[in-house]
């Protein structure tokens, strides 16, 4: 019998979505595209060009603290230049990139064909470009913000910052968190309503949870910064006495408002990297996330508590005795879902066969470097032992352990556990081993220095410093140790360059991964078609025989656009 010509075949069906879903060639396609791959990649991008910035601000700041009276650079260029650094690492690099990860991530391992608003997304990476463009022309023109990353008044007052420092900053960092809460929604609508059929919240991956609880931490954390730098900029512009005491206004409730979203904001850069922890290491240990339950239910109260620590950075400014003891416990407490977290990998690792991948390496050292900083974390929720080391180089070393070690580690692990699937490529020009000793090794070496000349009574944000104190020495050292840092950040750039560009196609699955995404064709097609299950409760395995694409194609759930008039 002969088929009828009308209805599309499975091969026909697949081509017209590709056709439909596909960017443009060439550069319109970048400008045009609402697909998610594309734009995870291009947020993945771009954040990793702002850190790359950021870190050359890093070194600038290390050669000018190497010697004391350093005349490398003066104190206004010196403010400029670690205001940017605070800026671009916070805000340019670490929110953006969690979220292009999620957006090229997400829609593959929950099995559905894109994000809930796609437009939306490119909405978000655009209002995230133009802000970013905006802070970095302010700083190639001479007239960067200068009042810190946290831009406390009345330093960045009109009265204090008079020229268009500050206010680029605050115009700059409303486009972006803007830009955060347009993905924040997309995030949050999709993995709420865009699973595939048998895919309840208890059977996701592990990640999506993650990403749940962050993206309703950005949609609620994030609004009190948008609202204290429309605050701030209708003072500078217009007079008005929001934060200034002699017309009536206060200068710490901007340090309330901003806490308020800054706090949360260690957390929320941490828990995608916790996500992805929990993601890789069963994978490269060959068994299975130990207390999978226990984990998400940590990652939910890490999100709930993370809103009642924002004092913690306000213990110096005559905060009453009560809220002293309360944040302090509360601080104290945070470590409690943390730990359960940690002990869940290590009995992952503990019941498992770990294989020594370089994924796995970044893993180990995250491990070591965060519980480090989690320990001195413990020590300035103390009040007294606060009291001593806030605004001094201790605090800054603390922050780099949690936030390099609690997630660039871990983003290093995902982009060489998920490379193959970015780019359909197995490595062969093996830097990233050199290169993770380089930045381990130079990372401890830095920051264990600045926790010593911290004790010492080193100030941060200070220029320079007169010798005599011991302070040079190990300046010296954790300069040195910046700047091995940063030969082994730019061997991991040149080693996902090369083998980006030269390597050959490697297998579909390298690792041998249970989740989604790695069913999809290497590197992902325009439009994302998941393998279909054997039953609703089966989990996804590279391992077990999977439903041929074509037929996948064939009985998809979703309706084929009626542009190509198509029947179904």
């Amino acid at each position: 019998m002969t088929p009828s010509p009308g209805p599309l075949t499975a091969l026909r069906r697949h081509r017209a979505l590709t056709r439909i879903w596909a960017s443009d060639p060439g550069w319109k396609g970048w400008f045009t595209t609402v697909n998610h791959t594309d734009l995870g990649r291009m947020f993945i991008v771009a954040s990793m060009v702002f850190f790359a910035a950021g870190g050359l601000l890093a070194m600038l700041i290390r050669a000018q603290l190497a010697s004391p009276r350093s005349a490398f650079m003066g104190p206004e260029t010196y403010a400029q230049v670690f205001t940017m650094h605070g800026t671009i690492m916070m805000f340019l690099f670490a929110i953006p990139l969690i979220e292009g990860i999620a957006i090229y991530l997400l829609p593959k391992m929950l099995g559905s064909r894109d994000l809930a608003f796609p437009r939306l997304t490119a909405y978000g990476f655009w209002c995230y470009a133009l802000g970013g463009s905006m802070l970095i022309v302010s700083l190639l023109l001479g007239i960067a913000p200068d009042s810190g990353w946290f831009m406390y008044p009345p330093l960045s007052s009109s009265a204090f910052s008079p020229g268009p420092n500050s206010d680029f900053w605050l115009l700059g960092i409303t486009f972006v968190e803007i830009s955060a809460m347009a993905a924040a929604v997309e995030i949050t609508v999709t993995i709420l309503r865009y699973r595939a059929p048998g895919m309840s919240l208890a059977r996701m991956p592990v990640f999506a949870w993650y990403m749940l609880v962050v993206a309703v931490m950005i949609l609620t954390g994030f609004p009190p910064l948008i609202l204290g730098s429309v605050l701030l900029e209708l003072e500078r512009a217009f007079g008005l006495p929001f934060f200034r005491p002699e017309a009536g206004g206060d200068a710490l409730l901007w340090q309330h408002l901003f806490w308020l979203f800054g706090h949360p904001e260690v957390y929320i850069i941490f828990l995608p990297a916790a996500g992805i922890i929990s993601t890789i290491l069963p994978v490269l240990s060959r068994t299975t996330l130990l207390g999978y339950a226990w984990v998400v239910a940590a990652a939910i109260a890490l999100g709930v508590l993370s809103f009642g620590l924002w004092v913690h950075h306000m213990f110096t400014t005559g905060i009453p005795h009560m809220g002293l003891a309360f944040f302090s416990a509360a601080s104290t407490l945070v470590a409690v879902p943390t730990g359960v977290q940690i002990f869940a990998w290590i009995g992952t690792l503990w019941k498992g066969e770990p294989q020594l991948r370089l994924p796995m390496l970044w893993i180990l050292a995250f491990f070591v470097t965060f519980v480090i900083g989690g320990l001195t974390g413990v020590m300035v929720a103390v009040v007294p032992f606060d009291w001593q080391v806030h605004d001094t180089h201790f605090i800054v070393a603390h922050l780099h352990y949690v936030l390099i070690g609690g997630f660039v580690f871990p983003m290093l692990a995902a982009l060489y556990y998920w490379m193959p699937h970015l780019t359909g490529r197995r490595r062969f020009f093996r830097l990233g081993e050199t290169a993770f000793w380089l930045v381990t090794l130079g990372f401890h070496l830095t920051f264990l220095a600045v926790h010593w000349v911290g004790l010492l009574g080193q100030r941060r944000r200070i220029h320079t410093y007169d010798g005599g104190d011991g302070w040079e020495v190990i300046n010296l050292i954790a300069s040195i140790g910046g700047f091995v840092s940063a030969i082994g950040f730019a061997l991991i750039l040149l080693d996902v360059a090369v083998n980006a560009a030269v390597a050959v196609r490697g297998p579909r699955n390298p690792w041998g991964a249970g989740t989604l995404e790695w069913a999809m064709p290497m590197p992902p097609a325009p439009i994302t078609s998941p393998p279909c299950r054997r039953s609703a409760a089966a989990t996804p395995s590279m391992t077990t025989p999977r439903c041929p694409f074509a037929s996948l194609a064939a009985k998809a759930i979703w309706a084929i656009p009626r542009a190509t008039g198509a029947k179904r």
